[in-house]
Protein backbone atom coordinates (compact mmCIF):
# COMPACT_ATOMS: atom_id res chain seq x y z
CA UNK A 1 0.00 0.00 0.00
CA UNK A 2 1.60 3.27 -1.23
CA UNK A 3 1.90 5.66 1.70
CA UNK A 4 -0.40 9.13 2.09
CA UNK A 5 1.48 12.15 0.13
CA UNK A 6 1.69 15.24 1.82
CA UNK A 7 2.34 19.09 0.40
CA UNK A 8 3.13 21.87 1.95
CA UNK A 9 4.33 25.45 0.32
CA UNK A 10 6.34 27.99 1.73
CA UNK A 11 5.39 31.55 0.36
CA UNK A 12 9.04 33.50 -1.04
CA UNK A 13 8.31 36.85 0.22
CA UNK A 14 10.42 37.50 3.22
CA UNK A 15 12.56 35.76 5.84
CA UNK A 16 11.55 33.11 8.13
CA UNK A 17 10.49 33.97 11.63
CA UNK A 18 9.74 32.52 14.89
CA UNK A 19 6.13 31.67 14.33
CA UNK A 20 6.88 30.55 11.06
CA UNK A 21 9.21 27.99 12.69
CA UNK A 22 6.94 26.82 15.58
CA UNK A 23 4.10 26.82 13.55
CA UNK A 24 5.15 25.29 10.34
CA UNK A 25 9.07 24.49 9.82
CA UNK A 26 9.44 22.74 13.12
CA UNK A 27 6.03 20.02 12.61
CA UNK A 28 6.86 19.40 9.19
CA UNK A 29 10.22 18.65 9.29
CA UNK A 30 9.44 16.23 12.16
CA UNK A 31 6.76 14.56 10.29
CA UNK A 32 8.81 14.33 6.97
CA UNK A 33 11.35 12.26 9.34
CA UNK A 34 9.53 9.29 10.32
CA UNK A 35 8.48 8.19 6.81
CA UNK A 36 5.01 7.75 7.19
CA UNK A 37 3.96 10.18 4.70
CA UNK A 38 5.33 11.10 1.36
CA UNK A 39 6.21 14.67 1.92
CA UNK A 40 6.63 17.62 -0.83
CA UNK A 41 7.85 20.86 0.24
CA UNK A 42 8.06 23.52 -2.54
CA UNK A 43 8.87 27.33 -2.20
CA UNK A 44 6.31 29.09 -3.66
CA UNK A 45 8.12 31.43 -5.97
CA UNK A 46 5.14 32.09 -8.25
CA UNK A 47 2.66 33.07 -4.99
CA UNK A 48 5.28 35.32 -3.91
CA UNK A 49 4.79 37.35 -7.17
CA UNK A 50 0.77 38.58 -6.13
CA UNK A 51 2.15 40.39 -3.02
CA UNK A 52 6.00 41.30 -3.65
CA UNK A 53 7.17 42.64 -6.79
CA UNK A 54 10.75 43.74 -5.46
CA UNK A 55 12.71 41.34 -7.79
CA UNK A 56 15.44 40.93 -5.43
CA UNK A 57 13.23 40.49 -2.53
CA UNK A 58 11.95 37.49 -3.95
CA UNK A 59 15.04 35.90 -5.20
CA UNK A 60 16.83 36.35 -1.83
CA UNK A 61 14.13 35.39 0.30
CA UNK A 62 13.89 31.64 -2.12
CA UNK A 63 17.50 31.47 -0.61
CA UNK A 64 16.83 32.91 2.76
CA UNK A 65 14.14 29.96 3.38
CA UNK A 66 15.49 26.84 1.53
CA UNK A 67 18.57 27.62 3.77
CA UNK A 68 16.29 27.92 6.80
CA UNK A 69 14.31 24.26 6.28
CA UNK A 70 17.63 22.82 5.38
CA UNK A 71 19.29 24.40 8.74
CA UNK A 72 16.54 23.05 10.27
CA UNK A 73 16.67 19.44 9.76
CA UNK A 74 15.01 18.98 6.13
CA UNK A 75 16.26 16.30 4.58
CA UNK A 76 16.41 16.59 0.90
CA UNK A 77 16.89 12.40 0.52
CA UNK A 78 13.31 11.82 2.55
CA UNK A 79 11.12 14.19 1.03
CA UNK A 80 10.89 16.16 -2.40
CA UNK A 81 11.74 20.02 -1.77
CA UNK A 82 11.52 21.49 -4.92
CA UNK A 83 11.31 25.28 -6.32
CA UNK A 84 7.32 25.60 -7.59
CA UNK A 85 8.48 27.69 -10.98
CA UNK A 86 11.04 24.75 -12.00
CA UNK A 87 8.04 22.98 -12.05
CA UNK A 88 6.59 24.03 -16.11
CA UNK A 89 3.59 21.82 -15.73
CA UNK A 90 2.13 23.68 -12.83
CA UNK A 91 1.20 26.86 -14.83
CA UNK A 92 -0.17 24.32 -17.67
CA UNK A 93 -2.49 22.68 -15.04
CA UNK A 94 -3.57 25.74 -13.59
CA UNK A 95 -4.80 26.81 -17.11
CA UNK A 96 -7.00 23.73 -17.34
CA UNK A 97 -8.38 23.96 -14.09
CA UNK A 98 -8.83 27.85 -14.60
CA UNK A 99 -11.47 26.72 -17.56
CA UNK A 100 -13.25 24.25 -15.06
CA UNK A 101 -13.24 27.18 -12.52
CA UNK A 102 -16.21 29.26 -12.13
CA UNK A 103 -15.82 32.82 -11.33
CA UNK A 104 -18.46 32.81 -8.51
CA UNK A 105 -16.07 30.41 -6.58
CA UNK A 106 -13.37 32.72 -6.83
CA UNK A 107 -15.66 35.81 -5.70
CA UNK A 108 -15.92 33.93 -2.45
CA UNK A 109 -12.03 33.67 -2.08
CA UNK A 110 -11.26 35.01 1.41
CA UNK A 111 -8.01 37.27 0.17
CA UNK A 112 -10.37 39.08 -2.66
CA UNK A 113 -13.22 40.14 -0.63
CA UNK A 114 -10.83 41.25 1.91
CA UNK A 115 -9.33 43.45 -0.71
CA UNK A 116 -12.73 44.31 -2.17
CA UNK A 117 -13.86 45.42 1.02
CA UNK A 118 -11.33 47.42 2.13
CA UNK A 119 -11.41 49.30 -1.36
CA UNK A 120 -15.73 49.69 -0.43
CA UNK A 121 -14.94 50.99 2.99
CA UNK A 122 -12.06 53.16 1.59
CA UNK A 123 -14.94 54.42 -0.68
CA UNK A 124 -13.19 53.40 -4.11
CA UNK A 125 -13.88 50.87 -6.96
CA UNK A 126 -14.48 47.64 -5.43
CA UNK A 127 -11.37 46.03 -7.59
CA UNK A 128 -9.15 48.87 -7.38
CA UNK A 129 -5.69 47.57 -7.50
CA UNK A 130 -6.65 43.91 -7.64
CA UNK A 131 -4.98 42.01 -9.62
CA UNK A 132 -6.06 38.74 -11.44
CA UNK A 133 -3.17 37.23 -9.66
CA UNK A 134 -4.56 37.84 -6.25
CA UNK A 135 -8.19 37.14 -7.49
CA UNK A 136 -7.25 33.96 -8.63
CA UNK A 137 -4.75 32.69 -6.86
CA UNK A 138 -6.45 29.99 -5.11
CA UNK A 139 -6.56 28.45 -8.99
CA UNK A 140 -2.55 28.19 -8.75
CA UNK A 141 -2.82 26.89 -5.35
CA UNK A 142 -4.72 24.13 -6.40
CA UNK A 143 -2.70 23.30 -8.93
CA UNK A 144 0.09 23.13 -6.50
CA UNK A 145 -1.77 20.46 -4.75
CA UNK A 146 -3.39 18.54 -7.39
CA UNK A 147 -0.66 17.99 -9.98
CA UNK A 148 1.03 15.64 -7.27
CA UNK A 149 -2.46 14.08 -6.08
CA UNK A 150 -1.70 15.40 -2.36
CA UNK A 151 -3.78 14.07 0.29
CA UNK A 152 -3.64 16.23 2.98
CA UNK A 153 -1.96 19.80 2.99
CA UNK A 154 -0.78 21.15 6.77
CA UNK A 155 -2.40 24.59 7.42
CA UNK A 156 -3.71 26.88 9.25
CA UNK A 157 -7.49 27.92 10.08
CA UNK A 158 -7.23 31.06 7.74
CA UNK A 159 -6.03 28.66 4.35
CA UNK A 160 -8.91 25.95 5.00
CA UNK A 161 -11.13 27.47 2.43
CA UNK A 162 -7.89 27.30 -0.20
CA UNK A 163 -7.89 23.52 0.29
CA UNK A 164 -11.66 23.42 0.23
CA UNK A 165 -12.02 25.19 -2.88
CA UNK A 166 -9.33 22.77 -4.75
CA UNK A 167 -11.12 19.89 -3.49
CA UNK A 168 -14.29 21.84 -5.46
CA UNK A 169 -12.40 22.35 -8.64
CA UNK A 170 -11.01 18.57 -8.35
CA UNK A 171 -14.53 17.32 -8.64
CA UNK A 172 -15.58 19.35 -11.37
CA UNK A 173 -12.79 18.00 -13.14
CA UNK A 174 -13.45 14.57 -12.42
CA UNK A 175 -17.11 15.12 -13.22
CA UNK A 176 -16.31 16.24 -16.73
CA UNK A 177 -13.06 14.28 -18.18
CA UNK A 178 -12.86 11.48 -15.69
CA UNK A 179 -11.53 10.48 -12.25
CA UNK A 180 -8.20 11.81 -12.52
CA UNK A 181 -7.49 13.64 -8.91
CA UNK A 182 -7.13 12.94 -6.00
CA UNK A 183 -9.53 14.68 -3.44
CA UNK A 184 -7.17 16.55 -1.00
CA UNK A 185 -8.22 17.68 2.65
CA UNK A 186 -6.53 19.85 5.24
CA UNK A 187 -4.95 19.12 7.47
CA UNK A 188 -5.01 21.72 10.81
CA UNK A 189 -2.89 20.43 13.56
CA UNK A 190 -5.09 22.27 16.72
CA UNK A 191 -1.54 21.74 19.03
CA UNK A 192 0.28 23.68 16.23
CA UNK A 193 1.16 26.62 18.63
CA UNK A 194 0.38 30.21 16.74
CA UNK A 195 2.93 32.78 17.77
CA UNK A 196 2.19 36.26 19.24
CA UNK A 197 4.56 39.24 17.99
CA UNK A 198 6.17 41.55 19.55
CA UNK A 199 2.94 44.09 20.07
CA UNK A 200 0.87 40.93 21.36
CA UNK A 201 -0.95 40.38 17.88
CA UNK A 202 -0.28 37.03 15.38
CA UNK A 203 3.61 37.48 14.38
CA UNK A 204 2.85 38.38 10.79
CA UNK A 205 5.22 39.75 8.61
CA UNK A 206 2.14 41.88 7.58
CA UNK A 207 1.89 43.41 10.99
CA UNK A 208 5.60 44.07 10.89
CA UNK A 209 6.07 42.36 14.89
CA UNK A 210 8.04 39.33 14.01
CA UNK A 211 11.06 37.82 15.44
CA UNK A 212 13.27 36.84 12.35
CA UNK A 213 14.30 33.26 12.88
CA UNK A 214 17.94 33.43 12.35
CA UNK A 215 19.45 36.67 13.73
CA UNK A 216 22.48 37.53 15.63
CA UNK A 217 22.57 36.57 19.30
CA UNK A 218 22.87 40.51 19.93
CA UNK A 219 20.17 41.14 17.55
CA UNK A 220 18.28 38.13 19.17
CA UNK A 221 18.58 39.23 22.42
CA UNK A 222 17.18 42.79 21.27
CA UNK A 223 14.11 41.73 19.61
CA UNK A 224 12.94 39.88 22.82
CA UNK A 225 13.61 42.69 24.52
CA UNK A 226 11.34 44.62 22.47
CA UNK A 227 8.27 42.29 23.24
CA UNK A 228 5.45 44.30 25.04
CA UNK A 229 4.76 43.72 28.36
CA UNK A 230 2.74 45.39 31.59
CA UNK A 231 4.12 47.26 34.42
CA UNK A 232 3.60 44.91 36.93
CA UNK A 233 7.04 45.07 38.91
CA UNK A 234 9.18 42.57 40.30
CA UNK A 235 7.16 40.27 43.24
CA UNK A 236 3.99 40.97 41.30
CA UNK A 237 2.46 37.64 40.23
CA UNK A 238 1.91 38.04 36.57
CA UNK A 239 -0.65 36.10 34.40
CA UNK A 240 1.29 33.82 32.32
CA UNK A 241 -1.94 33.04 29.71
CA UNK A 242 -1.88 36.92 29.29
CA UNK A 243 1.98 37.33 28.42
CA UNK A 244 3.66 37.19 25.12
CA UNK A 245 6.77 36.78 26.81
CA UNK A 246 5.45 32.90 28.38
CA UNK A 247 3.54 32.23 25.23
CA UNK A 248 6.38 32.08 22.86
CA UNK A 249 7.97 30.37 26.19
CA UNK A 250 5.74 27.42 25.97
CA UNK A 251 6.37 27.43 22.12
CA UNK A 252 10.18 26.42 23.09
CA UNK A 253 10.01 24.75 26.27
CA UNK A 254 9.40 21.25 27.49
CA UNK A 255 6.35 20.58 29.78
CA UNK A 256 8.91 20.49 32.80
CA UNK A 257 9.97 24.08 31.80
CA UNK A 258 6.85 25.75 31.24
CA UNK A 259 5.71 24.88 34.71
CA UNK A 260 8.81 25.59 36.39
CA UNK A 261 8.16 29.45 33.99
CA UNK A 262 4.57 29.27 35.27
CA UNK A 263 5.74 28.82 38.92
CA UNK A 264 7.81 31.63 38.13
CA UNK A 265 5.44 33.97 37.16
CA UNK A 266 3.07 33.30 40.35
CA UNK A 267 6.09 34.13 42.19
CA UNK A 268 6.12 37.35 40.21
CA UNK A 269 9.43 37.00 38.03
CA UNK A 270 11.07 40.34 36.70
CA UNK A 271 10.04 41.21 32.88
CA UNK A 272 13.77 41.58 32.50
CA UNK A 273 14.84 38.62 33.92
CA UNK A 274 11.62 36.23 31.70
CA UNK A 275 12.90 37.72 28.62
CA UNK A 276 16.36 36.72 29.51
CA UNK A 277 15.81 33.28 30.00
CA UNK A 278 13.56 33.28 26.58
CA UNK A 279 16.67 34.71 25.03
CA UNK A 280 18.47 32.10 26.53
CA UNK A 281 16.12 29.18 25.64
CA UNK A 282 15.52 29.89 21.73
CA UNK A 283 19.55 31.15 21.33
CA UNK A 284 20.34 27.55 23.14
CA UNK A 285 17.93 25.67 20.34
CA UNK A 286 19.20 28.13 17.01
CA UNK A 287 22.56 27.99 17.77
CA UNK A 288 23.44 24.96 15.66
CA UNK A 289 20.41 25.70 12.79
CA UNK A 290 21.81 29.18 12.62
CA UNK A 291 25.54 28.01 12.01
CA UNK A 292 24.29 25.95 9.06
CA UNK A 293 22.19 28.28 8.15
CA UNK A 294 25.04 31.14 7.81
CA UNK A 295 27.01 28.64 6.10
CA UNK A 296 24.06 27.95 2.91
CA UNK A 297 23.61 31.58 2.44
CA UNK A 298 27.09 31.58 1.74
CA UNK A 299 26.81 28.86 -0.45
CA UNK A 300 23.75 29.68 -2.84
CA UNK A 301 25.02 27.42 -5.54
CA UNK A 302 24.61 23.96 -2.66
CA UNK A 303 21.30 25.31 -2.46
CA UNK A 304 20.38 25.86 -5.97
CA UNK A 305 22.20 22.02 -6.71
CA UNK A 306 19.52 20.31 -3.63
CA UNK A 307 16.56 22.27 -5.48
CA UNK A 308 17.93 21.58 -9.08
CA UNK A 309 17.74 17.85 -8.07
CA UNK A 310 14.69 18.46 -6.19
CA UNK A 311 12.67 19.81 -9.15
CA UNK A 312 13.79 16.49 -11.38
CA UNK A 313 12.62 14.44 -8.77
CA UNK A 314 9.70 16.49 -9.01
CA UNK A 315 8.81 16.59 -13.00
CA UNK A 316 9.44 12.66 -12.86
CA UNK A 317 5.73 12.80 -11.77
CA UNK A 318 4.56 16.13 -13.18
CA UNK A 319 5.59 15.53 -17.06
CA UNK A 320 4.19 12.10 -17.02
CA UNK A 321 0.89 13.36 -15.27
CA UNK A 322 0.50 16.49 -17.48
CA UNK A 323 0.82 14.40 -20.81
CA UNK A 324 -1.92 12.24 -19.45
CA UNK A 325 -4.01 15.62 -18.93
CA UNK A 326 -3.43 17.30 -22.10
CA UNK A 327 -4.53 14.21 -23.73
CA UNK A 328 -7.60 14.29 -21.58
CA UNK A 329 -8.96 17.51 -22.34
CA UNK A 330 -8.01 16.86 -26.68
CA UNK A 331 -4.59 18.58 -26.37
CA UNK A 332 -3.07 15.87 -28.66
CA UNK A 333 -1.36 15.40 -31.41
CA UNK A 334 -3.16 14.78 -34.82
CA UNK A 335 -2.91 11.80 -37.00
Amino acid sequence: MSKKRILTGITTSGTPHLGNYVGAIRPSVEASLTGTFDSFFFLADYHALIKCQDPDRVHQSTLEIAAAWLALGLDPDKVTFYRQSDIPEIPQLTWLLTCMTAKGLMNRAHAYKGAAQANEEAGENVDSKVTMGLFSYPILMAADILMFNAHRIPVGRDQIQHVEMARDIAQRFNHHYGNYFTLPSAQVDEDTAVLQGLDGRKMSKTYGNTIPLFLTEKQLKKHINKIKTNLLEPGEAKDPDDSTVFQIWQAFASSEQTVEMRLAFANGIAWGDAKKQLFELINGQLQEPREKYVELLENPSRVESILQDGGKKARQHSQDFMSVLRTTVGIRPLG
